[in-house]
């Protein structure tokens, strides 16, 4: 009886990362205990609803042949990431307190107060990720470049999913899409 009050114990003091396969985040891929590393593209978004309809016809039929040619798992993936308007607002403060003409000081006075309204209203960048798992780095690299490649086809930029990347989407998960301003929790 003991034993098993000491088991619920230890359950109930792992922390959420002890729950997850993750080793480590580097590299721009997570590596899991099981030996495979995820990984993927990032992609950046782009609004096709301002193309004309022809355009917008194409771009849809050319993601739709990408998508079917992809022959390995994949995740899509959309995650919002917090904006962080401080430089910005700061560059304004700058401007503002360099100008003196009464209509440049109302215009950077509007852009103060937009941006105030953002961050009161925890505005966010919605981010769009391809992922894969996979054990061989080989392949990886392949699937990364047919990945970049294809979605260039479909007249869109994407990259390799950085380390903080691939934080924030985990953090996104895990959070409920809650940023944390605290360090890592550790139990004692």
């Amino acid at each position: 009886m003991l034993e098993l009050a000491n088991a619920k114990n230890q359950v109930k003091n792992r922390s959420t990362e002890d729950w997850l396969p993750v080793k480590a985040i580097q590299n721009g891929m997570i590596y899991t205990y099981g030996n495979y590393k995820v990984t993927g593209v990032k992609i950046t978004p782009r609004n096709i609803f301002i193309l004309d309809a022809n355009s917008q016809d194409n771009i849809l039929i050319s993601l739709k042949n990408f998508y079917n040619m992809i022959d390995f798992e994949f995740w899509l993936v959309v995650a919002d990431r917090p904006v962080d308007l401080s430089i910005y607002m700061s560059q304004l403060q700058l401007q503002l307190n360099d100008t003196q003409a009464p209509a440049i000081r109302k215009l950077i006075l509007q852009d103060l107060d937009k941006a105030q309204m953002f961050i009161n209203n925890n505005i966010v960048d919605t981010e769009y990720y391809l992922l894969f798992k996979e054990k061989d780095e080989d392949i990886i690299q392949k699937k990364i470049r047919l990945l970049i490649n294809g979605l260039a086809t479909c007249g869109l930029n994407a990259a390799q999913a950085s380390n903080e990347d691939l934080r924030v989407m985990l953090d996104n998960f895990l959070n409920g899409g809650q940023t944390t301003e605290f360090g890592t929790v550790m139990p004692v």
